[in-house]
């Protein structure tokens, strides 16, 4: 029986001790903090150059779309899609038998016309001989004043007939400047020295002349020697573009290449209204699925000579804003956090208006409570609960084994650099990476190890 009692015994004290040395453990692991690996890096001076990246196309810096003014059917087209072009080379004829009637009708008008004036010039004269000597007449008492107004109204009527022969001779003519310039305009002549760079019409086709309407587009002929990019910019950013500033374009066609360009002209106005995020189209709800994006036009002359073709995608770069030993830390270092809301205020406030309230000025301490009122109170922590909600940019600075948070203003930036100006000083050693450590794990006052995975490594406290 003794055995089974010393047994017994020896099972309770193990499984005390056992319970014992896992307390043990559980407080020696809870004294433990999880360590941050992280990169690191100082901060430095350098020269920043900003850059504005947009997407557009490659385009003629002149060209010149060919409509008809006159309607009618296409019977001449001796050039073909791609064909270089001189100035005043022939591009399309068009069929000119009624514009030939036309002027031939307002020729022939013309021509009576300039009949009807001489025999009106020949009517005024008679008219005219007939009243002077009739005038002469009743001077002398030998014609009654009726006969005399009767010559007289004769010969203002010749008159008013001649004025109106000629003013019917400048219709008449104004009419067979018309048709004869209808005609000239059945047959169209390059306006410039270029290539035929859309051919859309053929020969056979009716087309419809741009005088009472929009015309039918024949061709398109541009001057390939000059060319340009047009990008689209978003609002934020085209208040930067300057003309002048210089430009780097990457055309799809040309890879691994890079061209020179310089901003030459930028839209006063807005191309439209895109939406971006949500797609097009009416959904239900009220939610904002999508967002409007107001771009603006900006023409890059290229300055390099390739052969370009209207219509290539295009990448540019446009340097806008520079600075000179700046001070400067890696993009991915730069993060944002919400401020620590500041402890006291209201509070303080409060605490401020109950003393003076007992003073003996009565008036001073009215005015205190009003503003302490609660409603005053409500609207002073909404601005201040406003205020705490916008995020600010800080860096991670290195002191020892943690980082200590340090709120810091940005400048410009280039692809790989942030510009700092203020927050941070010359040679201070800062967080880098990786992206999980700076964006989410890293807070103020945390512990670190320098370099490694980036992974969390339990390491004892000293």
């Amino acid at each position: 029986m003794a055995n089974p009692k010393k047994r017994r015994k020896l099972i309770v004290f193990g499984a005390i001790l056992l319970v014992l040395a896992g307390l043990g453990a559980w407080v020696a692991f809870g004294k433990r903090d999880v360590l941050i690996s992280v990169q690191t890096d100082k901060v430095t001076r350098r020269d920043l150059t900003e850059i504005v990246v947009a997407n557009g196309r490659i385009q003629p810096v002149t060209q010149v779309k060919i409509s008809p003014e006159v309607s009618g059917e296409i019977i001449e087209l001796p050039i073909k899609e791609g064909q270089p072009v001189k100035k005043g080379d022939l591009l399309v004829r068009i069929k000119p038998d009624f514009y030939e009637a036309s002027r031939n009708s307002a020729k022939a008008s013309y021509s009576v016309a300039l009949a009807g004036l001489t025999t009106q010039q020949a009517m005024l004269d008679k008219a005219e001989s007939e009243f002077k000597r009739n005038a002469e007449l009743f001077e002398r008492k030998l014609i009654s004043e009726s006969i005399y107004l009767e010559f007289k109204t004769t010969r203002d009527v010749a008159a008013a007939q001649f004025t109106q022969s000629k003013h019917q001779i400048e219709m008449a003519k104004a009419a067979l400047d018309k048709a004869e310039e209808d005609l000239r305009k059945t047959t169209i002549y390059s306006p410039l020295d270029g290539t035929v760079t859309r051919l859309i019409s053929q020969v056979g086709e009716r087309v419809v002349g741009t005088a009472m309407m929009a015309g039918t587009d024949i061709m398109v002929v541009s001057d390939l020697t000059a060319m340009e990019a047009r990008v689209d910019i978003g609002e934020i950013d085209v208040v930067l573009i300057k003309p002048g500033q210089i430009a780097r374009l990457e055309v799809d066609a040309f890879k691994d290449r890079k061209f020179k360009g310089v901003v030459t002209e930028i839209a006063n106005s807005a191309k439209g209204t895109m939406i971006s995020g949500g797609g097009m189209g009416g959904g239900g709800g009220g939610g904002g699925g999508g967002q409007d994006s107001t771009k603006f036009e900006v023409r890059i002359r290229v300055q390099d000579e390739e052969n370009f073709r209207p219509g290539m995608s295009v990448t540019t770069e446009i340097e806008t804003r520079y600075r000179t030993n700046a001070l400067t830390v890696p993009i991915g270092s730069v993060t944002a956090r919400m401020p620590k809301p500041e402890m006291g205020g209201t509070n303080s406030v409060s605490t401020n208006a109950v003393a003076k309230a007992g003073s003996t000025n009565t008036s001073v301490a009215t005015a205190e409570a009003k503003t302490n009122s609660p409603s005053a109170s409500a609207k002073s922590d909404k601005k201040a609960d406003k205020k705490a909600s916008k995020t600010r940019e800080v860096v991670f600075v290195v002191d020892g084994d943690k980082v200590k948070q340090a709120f810091v203003k940005i400048g410009i930036s280039d692809e790989n650099y942030w510009e700092i100006t203020e927050g941070l000083n010359e040679g201070q050693e800062i967080v880098t990476g990786g992206f999980k450590a700076v964006t989410r794990d890293l807070e103020d006052g945390k512990k670190i190890r320098k370099g490694g995975a980036d992974k969390p490594e339990a390491k004892e406290a000293k």
